[in-house]
């Protein structure tokens, strides 16, 4: 029985936006709480060499000073205590090797003027690594 006989009915059409709108929620829920592990990765511990590589030894210049003024490159003893010898003794010294090492071994109760000196001298002869030797007090 058809009491609306006049009337046509419109096809129904399921409406799919809404149910995308959920499933896209749905999925950037999933993909934000979702744990990453790494399951392919090994914990190595790897070995250590002890071995270094071989250096050149540096080249360098021991030069004495004592209390008296007496200077000594290398140990032997300088007759002149001027800079310019003192420089001289310093290049025949290094025979010509490049960028040698100074070591000043200045007595305790040696001038200033003497170890002046040494470091003007290694000035002239274009040396400028000049270092200190010192020693550690006794009883400490």
């Amino acid at each position: 029985m058809n009491f609306q006989r006049g009337k046509r009915h419109d096809d129904l059409e399921m409406n799919l936006v809404p149910l995308i709108d959920v499933l896209l929620v749905i999925i950037i829920f999933l993909v934000v709480s979702a744990t990453f592990s790494r399951t392919s990765e090994l914990q190595i511990n790897l070995p250590t060499a002890e071995a270094n590589a071989t250096q050149e030894k540096p080249l360098t210049i021991e030069v004495g000073v004592d209390a008296s003024g007496k200077y000594t490159v290398n140990n032997k003893g300088l007759a002149e205590t001027s800079v310019a010898a003192i420089s001289e003794a310093l290049q025949s010294a290094a025979n010509g090797g490049k960028e040698p090492t100074v070591i000043i071994n200045a007595d305790a109760n040696t001038t200033h003027q003497s170890v002046v000196n040494v470091m003007e001298a290694s000035r002239v002869a274009g040396y400028t690594h000049i270092t200190f030797a010192t020693q550690a007090k006794s009883g400490s």
